[in-house]
């Protein structure tokens, strides 16, 4: 559960690892560092989100690397985020006395992170000072494969060795003898350490503490567009501060979750690496940000879409940070994986699936584009009028879908809803920029295609839409999404049939759903997974938009309650012990976080003005 002002709490590990729970997340809008309760950072790739990780213990403790510091005799630990900030305090309490870690990824003084352009120092800054007692603080840095380091501009050069591209410089208050020192402390006492990339300081100023006084002061400034009246207030305000911190400033590009191979189950094959951009992501992304008042975020993910689609030769599903090729999957061997579970995998295969639900999540960031006020020029256009085109072809062939299951594809309904959702945003489009003939056209073939689907999908004997168009009764979670992209209301009856049966067929109990079941909806995959974290939010919404507003908040609330001490999810939550799973932290579970908020608060609206119409009435 999220506290703001947490307690102590053991410093635990199982079979060596700390809990995903126990990992803090800090970023500077080009990459992003895990800080664990333990007080060492246990992931962070440089320079950015998608570079191979200098640090990786998180996926091998003893040869990932890490950069630790550590009071002797460690028992307890907790954390907490300077408020509205992205910036982390770790407390460490040890035999002797306590010590104050404050981490962050600098950002520069004025920073103003609703534009677009580079924040962060490419400096992390690390400022510790005991609190109580006495204590021997042990300081480790330890780059993946090990590094070398030599005296050099009032610190250490370190050239790391699977990196010698990468110029590190590592500057302290006190001095260093190398990459492994002690010292001996006393209350009051401090250590100052940043390590830097990309350029050396010897004759800048050194002041940990006015650099955190910036970092903070630019997230507040952030902070000031938040908007949001509704339940779980003060989760909803660290949602959005991961969100940004998932979002590559720059670019305007959003990352699935920042870390790589982290394994739904433990001890199972499904690792995967998030560190790249799915199309599929940035209308819900977009319209969680616009909802709470980022709506500068919300463009420049809309346009960062649009500018990938427009220069790629084909639609894919998904891109890197830069709009461009995601690297072909590959798996290391040198590394156990998080607790042992193998393999770890780089790059992502998915990347060249066959995926239908592309034509709409483009065409659906186009007509949000053009509805906030943006441009469509007349060469982008024609490519989205070919898009739309391709769509009424598309949903009738068999794809990979929405989960990407790398077995034999089949004719998902969620893949034909979104060609449907391709051709309805194409109709709205063409009524403002194209032939009105075209614009009819495409929106017959909506209304044909919807109810093809409401009919071809729907399952008599199992009373509910399937998972496949031939109406096998087969269940998939993504059907909730329907209502969400505007395919078929959440008051259709079919509609609420089928929300119900998903609520009783993939229940993983205590409100957490499955995405499907493996031996009803084989994926071509060796294995179980756990519940997985978004779906579950948007049964939230369904339950919101049928009116069924108490159940909606009493579903938001059992799920608000699972996110760390921190306010953070993962991708999945393993339902036989309530452990998080998967990548972490998961961009989607927080978009859930904000979007069934706001469903909440606008359905407890609509239902307050209707009750008022109907007594002045």
């Amino acid at each position: 559960m999220f506290q703001p002002d947490p307690p102590f709490r053991p410093v635990r590990t199982r079979d060596g690892y700390l809990p995903l729970e126990d990992l803090g997340l800090i970023g500077d809008g080009s990459t992003v560092a895990l800080v664990g309760l333990d007080g060492s950072i246990h992931w962070l790739c440089l320079p950015r989100f998608d570079s191979e990780p200098l640090f990786c213990g998180l996926l091998d403790r003893d040869h990932g690397g890490h950069f630790s510091i550590t009071p002797d005799g460690l028992t307890e630990a907790r954390q907490r985020y300077e408020p509205d900030t992205g910036v982390l305090v770790t407390e460490l309490r040890a035999a002797d006395g306590v010590v104050r870690l404050t981490d962050a990824l600098a950002l520069r003084p004025g920073a103003d992170l609703t534009d677009d352009v580079p924040a962060g120092r490419g400096e992390l800054v690390r400022s510790a000072v005991v609190l109580d007692g006495n204590v021997r603080l042990r300081v480790d840095l330890e780059p993946r494969g090990g590094a070398q380091a030599r005296a050099a501009a009032s610190g250490l050069l370190i050239t790391p060795a699977r990196r010698p591209d990468l110029r590190l410089h590592l500057r302290s208050s006190r001095p260093l003898s190398g990459l492994h020192d002690t010292y001996e402390l006393r209350q009051g006492d401090s250590l100052d350490l940043v390590l830097s990339w990309g350029r050396t300081h010897r004759h800048h100023r050194f002041d940990a503490g006015a650099m955190l006084e910036a970092t903070n002061a630019a997230w507040r400034r952030w902070m000031t567009h938040f908007s949001y009246d509704g339940l779980a207030e003060p989760l909803v305000r660290r949602a959005a501060i991961t969100l940004k911190l998932c979002d590559h400033w720059v670019n305007g590009s959003l990352v699935a979750a920042p870390t790589s191979s982290l394994p739904a189950p433990i001890g199972g094959v499904r690792n995967w690496d998030y560190r790249y951009t799915w199309i599929r992501d940035a209308a819900f992304t977009v319209f969680a940000l616009r909802r709470i008042g980022f709506a500068d975020e919300a463009d420049a993910f809309l346009g960062w879409v649009l500018d990938a689609f427009e220069l790629s030769q084909q639609p894919r599903i998904m891109y890197d940070l830069d709009g461009g090729l995601v690297p072909q999957e590959w798996e290391d061997a040198e590394l156990e994986g998080y607790r042992g579970s193998a393999p770890v995998r780089w790059g992502n295969g998915a990347a060249d699936q066959r995926q239908h639900d592309v034509y709409g999540e483009v065409l659906d960031c186009a007509h949000q584009w053009v509805r906030s006020g943006g441009q469509i020029e007349p060469p982008l256009w024609t490519k989205l009028t070919g898009l739309a085109d391709m769509a009424g072809e598309a949903w009738r062939q068999p794809d990979q879908g929405i989960w990407e299951v790398r077995s034999e594809g089949r004719v998902f309904t969620y893949s034909a809803a979104m060609c449907q959702m391709a051709l309805d945003r194409a109709a709205i489009l063409g009524e403002r920029l194209g032939p009105r003939g075209r614009a009819a056209a495409w929106r017959a073939d909506a209304d044909k295609l919807r109810q093809i689907i409401v009919d071809r999908s729907w399952n008599e004997e199992a009373q509910t839409l399937s998972e496949h168009l031939d109406g096998d009764g087969s269940l998939d979670a993504s059907l909730l999404a329907l209502p969400l992209r505007q395919v078929i209301p959440a008051s259709h009856p079919r509609m609420v049939a089928t929300a119900s049966a998903v609520a009783e067929r993939l229940s993983a109990g205590g409100g957490l759903l499955y995405r499907y079941l493996h031996h009803d909806s084989p994926d071509g995959i060796t294995g179980d997974e756990g519940a997985f974290v978004l779906c579950s939010f948007w049964l939230v919404d369904n339950l919101a938009m049928q009116g069924r507003i108490e159940e909606a908040e009493e579903l938001y609330a059992s799920l608000c309650d699972r996110a760390s001490p921190l306010g953070l999810l993962s991708e999945q939550i393993d339902p036989s012990t309530g452990e998080f799973a998967g990548n972490y932290p998961q961009a989607f579970s927080h978009i859930g976080i904000i979007a069934s908020g706001v469903a909440i608060a606008r359905a407890t609206a609509a239902a307050r003005a209707g009750a008022a119409q109907g007594v002045t009435g």
